[in-house]
């Protein structure tokens, strides 16, 4: 299984970064639904360990956390610039697991209203005929309210602003 959306993030280097010497990393982020990560991983790593990012605690070795909070600023300035997160999403989705995957990047709650009144904009801002979001007709999801309409995301779509 391919990476739906990796983007290199920055470069850090130094004497002082790790207490054997000089290094160098190269910082990239992936994007991809959770319930995929095994899939992407499977040999390459030996154990995924899920953590809060913003309240992920001490503990990280040398710089990493540096790394982190690089990597959650450039996802978030995104999302504010209106690029709407999609390779985090599951195959189909309501609009509301859109906005809450929004809430957890940018930090706080959003007004749906606003939320959905921007979302509008946006996708009317795009080219009719390839907009970033597809209706999935035929399917709902069902709740406690009426039914929620299913989106997914056009095919060859790019997290881009």
């Amino acid at each position: 299984m391919d990476t739906p959306h990796l983007e290199e993030v920055c470069t850090f280097s130094g004497k002082d970064r790790d207490p054997r010497g000089w290094s160098i990393s190269i910082l990239f982020f992936a994007l991809l639904p959770r319930d995929q990560v095994q899939a992407v991983v499977k040999a390459k790593v030996d154990a995924v360990e899920w953590m809060d990012a913003r309240n992920h605690g001490k503990g990280m070795a040398f710089d990493h956390e540096a790394h982190l909070n690089r990597a959650l600023d450039v996802l978030k300035r995104k999302v504010e610039r209106h690029a709407l997160p999609l390779h985090l999403t599951p195959e189909h989705f309501t609009l509301t697991a859109l906005q809450h995957t929004c809430e957890a990047i940018l930090g706080h709650e959003l007004d749906k209203s606003v939320f959905r009144r921007r979302l509008k904009a946006d996708l009317e801002r795009q080219l009719p005929e390839v907009p970033d979001l597809v209706e999935v007709v035929g399917l709902e999801e069902r709740g406690h309210q009426r039914p929620a309409k299913l989106y997914k995301a056009r095919s060859g779509f790019l997290f881009l602003e």
